[in-house]
């Protein structure tokens, strides 16, 4: 059967069909978006670039950007000072804490989203989860918004996981999945030699406009350009970008996966991808919240300290936002397996570079970490402040395949105070 005719036969066909065409092309992006946009963006920060790190499972508030004078609460945490007086961090931030004069500090995150894939979906996207439909992360987003960037490399990039979508959007906007920030781009050795090669593209080109113009169908076009991408990373240098092999630095960011995802954001971004995020677990702390946030806590000091300091010794930090986000908190009490259970109702985040106003702290919980006391601030809003910083038009109305209508972050309000 002629691979084109899949398309037209049955769903499962027709998926086979995609997802061959999406492995030739090394899932790259395209320079196509979702919909032309000539507007002007809103005034916001000054951001041309976002690094945002993904906790996946629910950092604690309590023992890192929140701590309370309240032992009962705290359990083994020690408060520590900053170099910034209002500013307290738990005892084992002690690199962040000389670097808190670079640091927006949100301590009034609030959110109803108590389970891990909810909570972590809102957190990337700034919509609550739909069975109906998948929404776009930032990258999609961005792309859309403000066009494609460079003419090779992708637009954004996922660095810890192997997979990604665009949600609704064009699947061409995906954002290119890293899942070993060691590892580069798979799948880009060429095993055939140049001209073979080149004939099996012209022939994947030719297939897929077949399918194109038989079946009329927009989505599908993406893939075809896919081909040409793929074939310009090949042969060019752009590829280099994801090798971190030979950074002198590394070190410096800590041999785990989330420092070397940072390093990896870092030369990323230092190349001109415009969004990367770099996600990583192990938050979810059950059990032992002790030894959990002993093992976590200084891995995440040591690389969210460097990658700052990097960025400003490369001249990168006015131009780039680092966001630091989590799906909730860590209960105040501390369980009988002595660790910290679920807690959507307080918890913190963080912002630095891109136009932030360093050495702020934003919003307050009561004395034991339980109840948001002043300027609640929801995902969307949180999501919303980084498109404010990256000068997104958060009231531009993209629309899906199906006619809804929707907006960066669900009509989320960034919080501006955090710039200066």
């Amino acid at each position: 059967m002629h691979i084109a005719e899949l398309a037209g036969k049955d769903p499962f066909s027709r998926r086979y069909f995609m997802e061959m065409s999406a492995k030739l092309s090394f899932g790259l992006s395209l320079s196509v978006p979702f919909l032309p946009r000539n507007f002007k963006a809103q005034e916001g920060g000054k951001a041309k670039n976002l690094i945002y790190i993904y906790l996946s499972g629910g950092m604690t508030h309590l023992d890192t950007f929140d701590p309370k004078k309240n032992k009962d609460v705290m359990g083994n945490t020690e408060i520590l000072d900053t170099n910034v007086d209002t500013m307290k961090f738990g005892m084992h931030l002690k690199e962040l804490a000389k670097v808190g004069d670079k640091l927006a500090v949100i301590n009034s995150m609030t959110s109803t989203n108590g389970a891990h894939e909810q909570g972590e979906y809102i957190m990337r996207t700034g919509y609550e989860k739909r069975a109906t439909i998948v929404h776009p992360t930032v990258g999609p987003w961005a792309e859309t918004l403000l066009g494609k960037r460079g003419e090779i490399l992708p637009d954004s990039v996922l660095v810890g996981q192997s997979t990604s979508n665009a949600g609704f959007m064009d699947p061409a906007l995906s954002p290119l999945p890293i899942a070993d920030p060691k590892g580069g781009v798979p799948n880009t050795d060429l095993i055939v030699e140049g001209e073979r090669f080149d004939r099996r593209m012209q022939m994947a080109q030719k297939l897929g406009q077949q399918f194109s113009d038989r079946f009329k169908y927009a989505g599908p076009k993406s893939y075809v350009e896919y081909y040409n991408q793929a074939n310009r990373l090949l042969k060019s240098d752009a590829l280099s970008a994801f090798d971190i092999s030979g950074e002198s630095n590394s070190a410096d960011y800590g041999e785990s996966r989330l420092g070397q995802g940072c390093l990896l954001a870092r030369k990323l971004v230092e190349n001109g991808v415009r969004v990367v995020e770099v996600v990583a677990g192990g938050w979810d702390m059950h059990q032992d919240i002790a030894g959990g946030t002993g093992d976590r806590l200084p891995e995440l000091d040591l690389a969210l300290s460097t990658l700052i300091k990097d960025l400003e010794s490369r001249g990168l930090l006015d131009s780039t936002l680092v966001a630091l986000g989590t799906e909730f908190g860590r209960t105040p009490d501390i369980n009988m397996n002595s660790g910290r259970d679920h807690y959507p109702a307080a918890y913190s985040c963080l912002l630095a570079g891109g136009g932030i106003k360093g050495g702020t702290v934003y919003g307050e919980t009561d004395g034991m970490g339980k109840k948001v006391k002043a300027n609640p601030v929801k995902p969307e809003d949180f999501l919303a402040t980084i498109g404010y910083g990256l000068g997104l038009n958060l009231e531009e109305t993209v629309y899906s395949p199906t006619q809804r209508p929707f907006t960066f972050a669900d009509k989320g309000v960034p919080v501006t105070a955090l710039f200066g």
